[in-house]
């Protein structure tokens, strides 16, 4: 039980709802969250991305571009229940605001547009949320559009996803005349009229109840198929009672057995309180998802979401704001006061909390105590980032932290004012801090400052993000991809003897390795792989774990072009021990000094980031567009017609993208769109890879 300040009344974790809201950018994903918010009381005016007034978009960023950036969590009450919701962004540059969302939610929203169905982005934060085990419900908005299609749209999401779309609705009307929704499951129409909140409800139209007794007995089918108590009903009775399909229906959507459909437009109101009744009713309380596991000691320990249980929690958004430093928790058990003492179990540090606020986006109502089940934002942690699990100081538990991606872009960044190098410096790790996908660095010849991030955008976010937030005036160079070298000829019996003695004890290794190309998935980003096969104990196991050691280290920079190295397997073959001078740093150097030679004999190649592309264009302009990604070595995969444009699938280099979105606009006349997400790595061109080594 818990009790909110603006709601006195205690709330069960049965009547929880921690949920995201995920989809690709430009779906309405952000004015479904807005939409929400009105309906349940949470805001008394209808907020809209193009005028810049949504609560969850409140950065200056935000509004200023239109799209969302950063995951912003939002609080509200509907039927009863508390609904913690988080807007996460769409674009592929910010996608790992989603991951980190997914980690903590019990729940989500999937919203995809009534007429492009499932889009790339949509795709990509899926098969993230199947990862973490979130549950979904899957919301087609944009039914007023031209265009729209919701058969075509569950087809999508059928055919891309692998799932079993199970829709319990069919809209009344189409595109401009969209007005409603028969709810398949009670056999009622919902009506929405133009200046009218709510919807009316009605019976089903007279032209609609042949299509609608068709699609309900669909939807039985379906459902009895999938599960075992509704097909025993189903047998008996050839057609199943609406209590029992909702039943099957939760249980469908907790354990990934099916996808309950909705439809609606969410920016003229329309079908938004059905999909509220939906999460309701489909989507798991704290109380349903299993308990979290985590490790200390070596023992691995579950915690159930019981307020009575020792606390644990985990930190997955760091905010810097004018008013402190805010963590963002969720709390999967035992109770959180303010005041109390609590353990940072990874840096093994205790931290004081200093107040526990509910948050609204860019507000916040300061509370007591959060419980088991809770969502909040806590002031007085110093040393806590994006993945820390905190604990009771006597209970001590580690939780699995969300996982950072690793960037593939790079900028030089440097103040342009000598003085405010230092104040540029405390802004870059502070951003870095916020946002763990950002890496900042030095460039070990130049020394000049890098950034790194996960796209163009992301980058040039984050840059004026220190503009604004520090008054920083940064001067920027060109965007650099991350390239990697691999092997694609190994070598044998590559002999090395690292011997040093300067007076004392000296230092003596003697390894001799094989190198080759270790095989991976196409798109992989590759790998190392170690092995020893040395016998008779000529090299003991602690000196085998230091030649791995320094072969690690000599993956930092291949002999190309000073790139890591991935994609190898090296294997310990034989080797040599002195009584007095083998050590462990010996063999350690023995490996990277090895492993150095070792490269410089074998057949090295340069790999490039490489992303897929969705380019939309109107059919005048596909001829144009195919010639420009075919100059940016990009490879054409495959096209599809759509409504009057085509949208041409493609795989292109990451560093030919740059300044993309400016060159389709001039092609198309501003009627182009692409989206790009990272695939992988591939080889670099012959041609093209001598012009990159020789700069």
């Amino acid at each position: 039980m818990r009790t909110d300040p603006r709601h006195p009344s205690p709330t069960p974790l049965t009547a929880v709802r921690n949920l995201g809201v995920l989809a690709h950018v430009d779906a309405g994903k952000t004015t479904v969250t807005e939409r929400i918010l009105y309906l349940t009381g949470a805001v008394h005016k209808r907020g809209e991305v193009h005028d810049g007034t949504t609560v969850t978009d409140f950065d200056a960023q935000e509004r200023d571009r239109g799209i969302t950036i950063f995951a912003a969590a939002v609080s509200c009450v509907w039927d009863g229940h508390r609904v913690n919701l988080i807007d996460t962004p769409g674009h592929v540059d910010f996608s790992d605001e989603v991951t980190r969302s997914l980690r903590v939610l019990d729940g989500a929203v999937a919203v995809f547009d009534a007429v492009a169905g499932v889009e790339p982005q949509s795709e990509a934060v899926w098969r993230e949320a199947d990862r973490h085990g979130v549950p979904r419900i899957a919301f087609v908005n944009k039914m007023d559009r031209a265009g729209a299609d919701l058969d075509a749209a569950v087809a999508s999401i059928r055919e891309r996803l692998a799932v079993v779309p199970l829709v319990v609705q069919l809209p009344i009307g189409r595109e401009d005349g969209f007005t409603g929704v028969v709810d398949l499951l009670r056999m009622r129409a919902l009506v929405w009229g133009e200046g009218r909140d709510g919807y009316e409800e009605a019976p089903v139209p007279e032209e609609l109840r042949d299509e609608a007794a068709r699609r309900r007995a669909l939807l039985e089918e379906a459902v009895a198929e999938l599960h075992p108590a509704a097909l025993e009903e189903f047998c008996a009775r050839s057609a199943l009672r609406a209590d029992t399909l909702a039943a099957a229906l939760r249980d469908l959507t907790r354990d990934g057995g099916g996808v309950v459909v909705l439809c609606g437009a969410a920016y003229r109101d329309r079908g938004v309180e059905p999909l509220l009744e939906a999460v309701v009713a489909y989507l798991p309380s704290p109380r349903d998802v299993p308990p979290v596991r985590g490790a200390w000691g070596g023992a691995v320990e579950e915690r159930a979401a019981d307020p009575a249980a020792p606390f644990a929690a985990l930190a997955f958004k760091v905010q810097s704001t004018a008013t402190g430093r805010l963590t963002y928790l969720r709390v999967y058990s035992g109770t959180l006061r303010k005041g109390d003492s609590v353990l940072d179990a990874g840096g093994r540090r205790t931290e004081r909390i200093g107040r526990i606020l509910r948050v609204q986006a860019d507000r916040h109502a300061e509370t007591e105590q959060a419980v088991a089940g809770d969502i909040v934002a806590v002031v007085g942690l110093r040393s806590a980032r994006a993945g820390t699990t905190l604990c009771a100081p006597r209970a001590p538990l580690v939780l699995e932290p969300p996982g950072a991606a690793e960037p593939v872009v790079s900028v030089a960044v440097e103040a342009r004012r000598a003085p405010d190098a230092e104040r540029l410096a405390v802004a870059l790790a502070r951003l870095a801090e916020e946002d763990p996908s950002l890496v900042v660095r030095s460039h070990p010849e130049t020394g000049q400052t890098l950034l790194s991030g996960m796209g163009e955008l992301h980058l040039e976010v984050a840059v004026e993000k220190v503009r604004r937030a520090h008054g920083l005036e940064v001067a920027v160079g060109r965007p650099r991809v991350s390239y990697r070298e691999t092997v694609v000829r190994g070598v044998s019996g590559l002999v090395y003897r690292h011997v040093k003695q300067d007076g004392g004890a000296g230092q003596f290794a003697h390894v001799v390795l094989d190198v080759e190309p270790l095989e991976v998935p196409p798109g992989s980003t590759g790998g190392f792989a170690f092995r020893s096969v040395v016998t008779g104990g000529r090299v003991p196991q602690e000196f085998v774990r230091a030649v791995e050691a320094g072969c690690r280290d000599a993956l930092a920079e291949g002999p190309l072009g000073g790139h890591p190295v991935t994609g190898l397997r090296v294997t310990l073959t034989d080797g040599a021990t002195h009584s007095k001078d083998s050590s462990e740093t010996a063999f350690r150097a023995a490996g990277r000094f090895g492993l150095r030679e070792a490269l410089r004999s074998a057949g090295l190649a340069l790999l490039e980031p490489v992303a897929q592309v969705t380019v939309t264009v109107p059919d005048d302009a596909v001829g144009g567009v195919l010639g420009d990604l075919a100059a940016r070595r990009g490879r054409v995969t495959g096209s599809t017609a759509r409504a009057g444009t085509t949208v041409v699938a493609a795989t292109v280099p990451l560093a030919e993208l740059f300044g993309y979105a400016t060159r389709l606009r001039g092609r198309t006349q501003g009627r182009g769109t692409f989206t790009a997400r990272p695939s992988g790595l591939a080889p670099v061109p012959a041609g093209v890879s001598d012009r990159l080594l020789a700069r």
